[in-house]
């Protein structure tokens, strides 16, 4: 059986994510937890599972918060309604990221993921949870945007580029440009770099949507989508942005 810890404040949440668990026969759900002072106690008192799905924003913390206290290489699935959690989500042993609400058949694809990690079945532990993680590079594929109070999820496949001004970052869409919490340089660890590419310091860039490139005097790139600024290559990044286009 795939012991399994619920780390999750809100009660009709913990509820709903026990039942879509009831779903899956070879999972044992061991605890629920509800705080980060419960979770710190927990998981020094117990042995620790081999599958946690926690909530990040917890109502005295966050979920991180515990396990900089007590150390896990327990494979983690985080549930969240938050996504400028997601980079930092992917470096503590995550191997997937679910937005609220969260649908029996995303779960799947998670449980599913889980477990094309495992060497075997009776062996959970046989190697350290990041090399485990490093085999599987996580990517983002969504980012949650604010629109004055209103919250919209924006797909990355939509994005014809990020770029930085006056240091904030923004995404740009065929909609418009919406900004974001992330610096390029975090933009750049998660990013599909077979669609991605970081052309200078101002813009990442989306290959599925390059117009144009202009090679005279400089390497020039024209967007479907772009904002007002123009996007040059850095000389230094000309011929990986070459070799990249190619591949």
């Amino acid at each position: 059986m795939i012991q399994t810890v619920i780390i999750e404040d809100e009660k009709p949440a913990a509820r709903k994510l026990e039942r879509l668990l009831g779903l899956f026969p070879d999972l044992e759900l061991v605890a629920t937890i509800n705080s980060v002072e419960e979770g710190i106690s927990w998981f020094s008192g117990n042995e620790h599972p081999h599958l946690i799905f926690s909530d990040i924003v917890l109502g005295d913390g966050l979920s991180f918060d515990i396990f900089e206290k007590v150390p896990t290489k327990s494979f983690m699935i985080y549930t969240t309604a938050f996504d400028q959690y997601t980079l930092k989500a992917f470096k503590l042993n995550s191997i997937d990221y679910l937005l609220k609400p969260i649908m029996e058949e995303d779960l799947q694809r998670a449980i599913d993921k889980y477990k094309s990690f495992l060497p075997s079945e009776s062996n959970y532990n046989l190697k350290e949870i990041k090399s485990l993680i490093k085999e599987e590079k996580q990517k983002l594929s969504r980012i949650l945007v604010k629109i004055g109070y209103n919250l919209k999820i924006v797909q990355t496949d939509e994005v014809s580029c990020f770029y930085s001004e006056n240091k904030i970052v923004y995404l740009q869409t065929k909609e418009r440009s919406f900004p974001t919490d992330f610096t390029l340089d975090e933009l750049q660890e998660v990013l599909d770099e077979k669609c991605f590419f970081r052309v200078n310091r101002q813009f990442i860039i989306n290959s599925n949507y390059i117009k144009n490139i202009h090679t005279s005097p400089y390497y020039k790139v024209e967007m479907e989508f772009q904002p007002d600024e123009e996007i040059t290559v850095s000389r230094d990044r000309v011929k990986d942005f070459r070799d990249w286009l190619s591949k």
